[in-house]
C-alpha cells in the first residue's frame, strides 16, 4: 500500500486526477452493472418459477402416463412438449415418458414429502441425466382411473435453466461491453477535464517560473470567475503586487538612507580633514576653532548614530514585533517621556493631565514613540512657548504652539525621510514619525496630526486600545 501511494504521488497531478475519475467511474459502472445483473437474474428466476407454477398438464396425459408405467404395456402415451413431466410415487419411483428418459430428474427428499402429502409443493433446481440444469416444480397429484390407474402421486414439471442463463449471459456481455466503453470514455474525459481544469495552474506555474527567472514582479495572471483557481490567481497577483511594493520601498529606503547619510558624513570628513591637515603641516588650529571642530564632529557622530538606530528600527518587517508584548501603564510612560522633554526644552512650559490607562505593547518601543512625539513638539515650539499633554480614555494628545504643518503636507508627515521644507534646517532624519506610526499600529492603535483649532500649532493624537484598570494577574 505504501509503495502504491508513493508511485501515485510520483505521477503528475493531471494523471492522478484522470486516474481518480476513471477509477470512480469504473467502480460506479461495475456496481451498477452488478446490481442490474443480479436484479435481472432474480426477475428471470421469479418469472420462470411463476411460469412453472402456472403450467397446466392435461389430466388425460397424466393418466395415460401413469397407466403406461403401472401396466408395463408397450402402448406409449402421446407425446407432450414444452416441459419435462415425471410422476413420483411415495416410494420414490419415477414414471416418465419414453421420449423424455434422457431428461429424467433425480428425486429429492422435498419431492418425496410432496408425494407423501407432507408438503404442499416444492421449487428447486436439479441436473437431469443428460446434464442439463433444470428448474423443477413438484406438486401433489391424485390419479383416479380403472384398475391400477389410481393412486396418490406427485408430479414434477421442469423447464431448462437456459431460459434464465442464456439471457443473463447475453446481458453480462452487453454490460461488460458498455462498462468497458464507459470506463475508456471516462478516462479520456477525465484526462481532458484534468488538462482543462489545470490549465490556469499551468499558467500560474509558468508565471512563477518567469518571476523567478526575470525577477519581474509586474507579471499578472488573468483571474476570471469565482472558483478556487481564480482565487489562487488573484492571490498570486496580490502577492506579486505586495512584493513589488516592498521592493520599491526597500530601494527607496536605501536611496533615502544614502542621501541622509551623505550630509553628516561629508561634514564629518571635512572636519576630520581639517584636523588631520593641521597635524600634518604643524600649523596649530586656534583653540576656539579646534574646540568648535571637535564639537561639530561629536554632533555629527551623534546624528549618525541616531540615524543608524532609526534605520535598524525600520529595517524589521512590518509584521515583526520589536519584543514581547506586555501590559504597560501608558500614563507612566508618558510621565517618563515628559521628564526627558523638560530637560530638552527647559525654557518651555509643559503641562500635563494624565489619566490612568493600561495598554498591551512593547514598553521600550512605546516609550520611544511617545518621546519622538514630544521631541517634535519641543523642536518646533517657539522660545518660552508652551506644550499641553493630556491622556484621557486611551487618547494621548500633545499640543504645541509652533508654526504648524500646512494642510497639503499632512498626508506626508508619516513617510520615511520626509521633512517639511521649513524644517530641513533643523536637526533630524525624518524617520521619527515613521517609527511612531509603525509602533502605534503594531500595538493596534492609531496616530494622527492636525492643525490646532485655535491659534498656531499642531495637535498630535495617539489612540491605543486598553482599559483604565490593569487586567487581573494570573
Amino acid at each position: 500500500m505504501t509503495g502504491l501511494r508513493r508511485r501515485l504521488r510520483a505521477l503528475p497531478l493531471r494523471s492522478r486526477l484522470a486516474l481518480l475519475v476513471t477509477t470512480a467511474v469504473a467502480v460506479a459502472v461495475a456496481a451498477a452493472a452488478a446490481a442490474c445483473w443480479f436484479v435481472t437474474q432474480q426477475q428471470l428466476e421469479h418469472q420462470l418459477d411463476k411460469t412453472l407454477r402456472a403450467s397446466k398438464v392435461d389430466q388425460q396425459y397424466l393418466l395415460e402416463l401413469y397407466t403406461y408405467c403401472k401396466s408395463d404395456t408397450s402402448q406409449e402415451p402421446r407425446p407432450f412438449t414444452g416441459v419435462t413431466v415425471q410422476l413420483i410415487d411415495a416410494q420414490g419411483t419415477v414414471c416418465i415418458a419414453p421420449e423424455a428418459v434422457s431428461q429424467k430428474l433425480p428425486v429429492s427428499q422435498e419431492d418425496l414429502d410432496v408425494a407423501k402429502r407432507q408438503r404442499a409443493y416444492t421449487l428447486h433446481s436439479e441436473t437431469a441425466d443428460n446434464g442439463v440444469d433444470m428448474r423443477v416444480y413438484t406438486s401433489p397429484l391424485d390419479v383416479r382411473g380403472p384398475g391400477p390407474a389410481s393412486g396418490s402421486l406427485a408430479v414434477s414439471i421442469a423447464r431448462p435453466m437456459s431460459e434464465v442463463t442464456a439471457p443473463l449471459s447475453t446481458l453480462a456481455w452487453v454490460l461488460v461491453l458498455v462498462a468497458g466503453i464507459g470506463v475508456v470514455g471516462a478516462g479520456a474525459a477525465g484526462l481532458w477535464i484534468a488538462r482543462t481544469g489545470l490549465r490556469p495552474v499551468d499558467d500560474l506555474a509558468h508565471a512563477v517560473e518567469r518571476v523567478a527567472e526575470t525577477e519581474d514582479l509586474t507579471i499578472r495572471i488573468p483571474a476570471e470567475g469565482e472558483d478556487e483557481i481564480a482565487r489562487l490567481s488573484r492571490s498570486f497577483n496580490s502577492m506579486t503586487s505586495s512584493l513589488a511594493i516592498s521592493r520599491d520601498r526597500q530601494s527607496q529606503l536605501i536611496a533615502d538612507a544614502g542621501h541622509e547619510l551623505r550630509t553628516p558624513l561629508t561634514s564629518l570628513r571635512t572636519n576630520i580633514e581639517l584636523l588631520s591637515r593641521s597635524d600634518d603641516t604643524g600649523r596649530a588650529i586656534p583653540p576656539d576653532d579646534r574646540k568648535a571642530l571637535m564639537t561639530s564632529v561629536k554632533a555629527q557622530m551623534t546624528e549618525l548614530a541616531a540615524l543608524i538606530g532609526d534605520l535598524q528600527e525600520l529595517s524589521r518587517p512590518d509584521a515583526a514585533q520589536p519584543g514581547p508584548l506586555q501590559v504597560v501603564a501608558l500614563h507612566d510612560i508618558a510621565r517618563n517621556a515628559l521628564q526627558r522633554a523638560r530637560l530638552r526644552g527647559p525654557e518651555l512650559t509643559i503641562t500635563d493631565e494624565l489619566a490612568p490607562w493600561y495598554v498591551r505593547a512593547e514598553p521600550a518601543a512605546l516609550e520611544r514613540a511617545v518621546v519622538n512625539v514630544l521631541d517634535n513638539a519641543v523642536k518646533f515650539s517657539p522660545a518660552r512657548g508652551s506644550i499641553q499633554v493630556t491622556l484621557h480614555r486611551g487618547e494621548l494628545t500633545v499640543r504645541d504652539h509652533g508654526p504648524g504643518i500646512p494642510t497639503e503636507e499632512l498626508p506626508h508627515v508619516f513617510d520615511r525621510f520626509w521633512r517639511s521644507p521649513s524644517a530641513r534646517q533643523l536637526p533630524g532624519s525624518g524617520l521619527g514619525l515613521s517609527i511612531v506610526a509603525r509602533t502605534v499600529q503594531q500595538a493596534g492603535g492609531e496616530i494622527s496630526l492636525r492643525p490646532a483649532d485655535e491659534g498656531r500649532g499642531t495637535v498630535a493624537s495617539i489612540r491605543l486600545p486598553g482599559a483604565p484598570q490593569p487586567p487581573p494577574s494570573g
